[in-house]
């Protein structure tokens, strides 16, 4: 196991799981033993899915499970009959209460939970470590479990083209992480393990220091500008990562509990989020993010807390490396500390601010140097890794991340997806996780939220949609054709 996915799989804390998790409704219903039939077919071609986690005292190795059982992984479930009447509220109990389950450790860490009679057709809840892989990876994975769906790709062959499922890495650019990944790939292309190497000194900041004054002086010397700025930069976003100031002191901050609450709502349409972007100038993720700010933004005022000029910090997930590499599964991925100005209620003035703020971290090293904290604390003792990887828990409210889907939707089983939702893990004290998902044509937003800090997400996803049509009416509103 690599030293980020091991950081990863002992991240795992009373008060939040490190698992992803997610629910697809489909129609019609499903029958449990022709899923168990297709996952069996379908999931199993990626070894991960059928080997267990076995630790011992360099970390952490991936091992065959020799009694692998499909049936122990594919399991039936039952809402109760009161879920008739209130068939959503009913899974999103269920969900929360699963949010705290923790995964057998004695087997595979993952496992997919059928509902075959739910609101006219069934649910499939899924669970899986975060440590198998993130967010990008499992959207490989779920592009050869579709009908119709890609032979999963191996290690010599060269993988197949993503157009059979309307090009999902098309669909990348209309991720969050979009704006950010180029200039991270390409700096870690250029530092290779450097950036590992100077955090291997991390207890003691002088020698980040001296170290990557050293890889800037060197290459310089060979006549490489780029290395040398590059050395600078780091030290600079290193910098600005390490002394972040704590976030804002908000209800949605403190220490968690031991329970969860999950919420969605109904999508958004794709086009007219695209509409409003183009007409103002601003990227589709610009106005999502808005949304998002606006959204938190009136939950808090909704409790009667002051939130003028209030901002709160969320920690985005940026992908490192090619699609076309997704399918090794595993963690390749930064987090991008990203500001949302929750206390601007003009919701032209928000989605202009937070276009400069993305603006101002297209080219940030931030993503490849938390990815390399990573892999620094996945070869540390625990509490070692806990007490720095609580640097994000201190400056962070939320974590927020951003799935691309294809325009259409699929089948599986020969029923359609109508609904794909999903929730990201919150490590430390993080108490509030925000997901947004586009797929077949609209745009989903998912929360999933600590009990005791938030007991009704539902309040906040409630806002998303009146945010987007204030902004979108504001937009038609503004005077166009005029100097």
């Amino acid at each position: 196991m690599s030293k980020v996915d091991t950081a990863w799989l002992r991240m795992d804390s009373p008060c939040n799981l490190m698992m992803i998790m997610g629910v697809w409704i489909l129609k019609p219903g499903l029958q449990y033993p022709q899923v168990c039939e297709r996952l069996a077919d379908r999931l199993l071609k990626y070894p991960r899915f059928s080997q267990r986690v076995q630790l011992d005292a360099t970390g952490a190795n991936w091992v065959t499970d020799t009694r692998f059982d499909i049936h122990r992984h594919v399991r039936l479930e039952r809402l109760p009959a009161s879920a008739r009447k209130h068939p959503q509220q009913a899974l999103q109990a269920r969900l929360a209460e699963l949010a705290m389950q923790p995964l057998d450790m004695r087997y595979p860490l993952w496992e997919y939970r059928l509902i075959e009679h739910f609101d006219g057709g069934s649910a499939l809840i899924v669970r899986i470590h975060h440590c198998i892989a993130d967010g990008l990876a499992l959207i490989s994975v779920i592009q050869s479990m579709v009908d119709g769906g890609l032979e999963p790709p191996t290690r010599s062959s060269k993988p197949a083209p993503l157009s059979g499922l309307d090009a999902a890495e098309e669909w990348m650019s209309h991720a969050l992480i979009e704006p950010l990944t180029v200039a991270a790939v390409k700096a870690l292309e250029v530092a290779g393990e450097s950036a590992v190497q100077a955090f291997e000194a991390v207890g003691d900041p002088r020698h980040v220091l001296e170290k990557w004054l050293a890889l800037g002086l060197h290459k310089s010397r060979e006549g490489s500008s780029e290395a040398a700025r590059l050395a600078y930069q780091v030290l600079r976003d290193g910098a600005a990562l390490a002394l972040m100031a704590d976030d804002s002191p908000t209800r949605l901050k403190g220490m968690p509990g031991q329970s969860k609450r999950v919420a969605w709502c109904q999508p958004i349409p794709l086009d007219e989020v695209r509409a409003v972007g183009k007409a103002l100038h601003c990227s589709i993720n610009d106005v999502l993010l808005s949304c998002v700010a606006g959204a938190i933004g009136q939950y808090l005022k909704g409790h009667g807390d002051a939130v003028d000029g209030q901002e709160i910090r969320a920690m985005v997930p940026v992908n490192l490396r090619p699609m076309t590499q997704a399918y090794k599964l595993g963690n390749k991925f930064g987090l991008a500390p990203v500001v949302l100005p929750i206390g601007m209620d003009n919701p032209i003035e928000r989605v202009f601010e937070v276009r400069r703020r993305m603006g101002e971290l297209k080219g940030s090293l931030q993503p490849l140097l938390a990815f390399a904290l990573l892999a620094v604390a996945g070869i540390l003792v625990k509490p070692v890794q806990d007490a720095m990887l609580s640097l994000f828990s201190r400056k962070t409210t939320a974590v927020m991340t951003n799935v691309p889907g294809p325009r259409e939707k699929l089948s599986f089983c020969g029923a359609t997806l109508e609904q794909a939702l999903f929730w990201v893990p919150q490590s430390g004290t993080v108490g509030l996780g925000v997901s947004i998902l586009s797929y077949g044509g609209g745009v989903q937003f998912g929360v999933i939220t600590d009990s005791s800090l938030c007991p009704d997400p539902q309040a906040i996803i409630d806002q998303f949609a009146p945010e987007f049509d204030k902004l979108k009416w504001l937009t038609l509103m503004l005077p166009w054709g005029e100097e």
